[in-house]
């Protein structure tokens, strides 16, 4: 069954017309991108109305580095590293207890143009039959190439009347999208709830941005342009050594939960998963590993579900502001068992924020 529709925020009850805004930026060991990326969002045409970063229990001087040099931003340290997901769902907790209407995810790597945020207000306000639940940035690399680790996934059997509503606001549909660069409905996370913390790394903000997005509008906005400053040009399918355990189990726990996609969306993106996970093995220098990874990953997504977000994160000493229980009804996850995947990968896992698309 299809999700209902629901409410958008639309605008702030205290603020007129214009909608409170809050950025929430994740990072990890990553100081002077961070700074790059904070100067950025504090220097846009229309700033976001409060910042806050999520330190993923950084040791290069990051909590430092804000503190000195952008005293108006929220800084929360983890005790640990929660991974992209951990702090993402944090900073969206935040944000949501700061009464926000809209939520402007990034990564620290990301570094927006100075219109970025403006552009997705415009074209979130033309869309006819109400602004989206969602809407996604350009993503490009240094080089300003389209960046394929982010390309937003389009909605696949898209209606003509959802074509031309998101061709009104200069944007196209799609049903998913990475952390890079996204504008997020606060009233639809409320309803929808917070990102899954305990995946940890990868596919994360897959099963969010679809969980979101289940009967809802999506967009992709090429007028905002941020430029992802990743070391290397490349998409998810290039070798991911021991983080593809991740990627295997945290798609296993999307596939089988029944809150993000639909049955028929579910038998299509597993065709597509198998098709990118064969590209990955063809084109790895390691086999062995990944060979490794997809059996702990199959046995870790096929036996365990996500531990609760506020248990994942009350681990690494972050506090919950407030209750964030999805008021749709809770979601159903892929078993009843707790999820035990490998906890000292969860510990040791090298990561920047920690997200990557599926």
């Amino acid at each position: 069954m299809a999700a209902a529709p629901i409410p958008s925020t639309g605008v702030s009850a205290t603020a007129g017309d214009q909608p409170r805004v809050i950025a929430v930026v994740v990072t990890y060991n990553r100081r002077d991108l961070l700074g790059e990326a904070l100067a950025a969002v504090l220097g846009q045409s229309r700033a976001p109305d409060a910042v806050i970063v999520i330190d993923n229990a950084s040791t290069d001087g990051t909590a430092e580095m804000v503190a000195a040099r952008f005293p108006s931003v929220r800084l929360a340290a983890a005790q640990r590293n929660t991974g992209g997901a951990g702090g993402f769902a944090y900073g969206l907790a935040l944000a949501l207890a700061d009464v926000a209407d809209l939520v402007w995810l990034m990564d620290d790597d990301t570094v927006p143009e100075p219109g970025a945020l403006q552009a997705l207000l415009d074209a979130r306000a033309l869309r006819p039959g109400g602004p989206p639940a969602l809407i996604a940035s350009r993503v490009v690399w240094t080089d300003g190439r389209p960046h394929p680790m982010n390309t937003p996934r389009t909605k696949p059997f898209a209606s003509k009347a959802e074509r031309l509503a998101a061709a009104a606001a200069g944007c196209l549909p799609i049903r998913s999208a990475s952390f890079v660069s996204i504008l997020v409905d606060a009233g639809v996370c409320r309803a929808r709830g917070l990102p899954e913390a305990d995946y940890f790394l990868w596919n994360d903000d897959f099963e969010f941005t679809a969980r979101l997005l289940r009967g809802q509008a999506g967009l992709l906005c090429p007028a905002s342009v941020v430029v992802h400053k990743t070391a290397a040009f490349g998409s998810t399918d290039a070798d991911p050594g021991q983080r593809f355990f991740y990627e295997v189990r945290n798609k296993v726990w999307t596939l089988r939960a029944r809150s993000s996609l639909a049955p028929a969306e579910r038998l299509l993106y597993g065709g597509s998963t198998l098709r990118r996970w064969a590209r990955t093995f063809a084109k790895s220098s390691d086999r062995g590993t990944l060979r490794s990874c997809l059996i702990t990953g199959l046995a870790a997504g096929l036996r365990t579900s996500p531990r609760p977000t506020e248990e994942v994160l009350a681990s690494a000493g972050l506090a919950m502001p407030g209750t964030h229980e999805p008021t749709e009804g809770p979601a159903q996850g892929p078993a009843d068992t707790p999820a035990q995947g490998p906890a000292s990968s969860q510990a040791q896992a090298p990561a920047g924020p920690g997200s990557a698309p599926g």
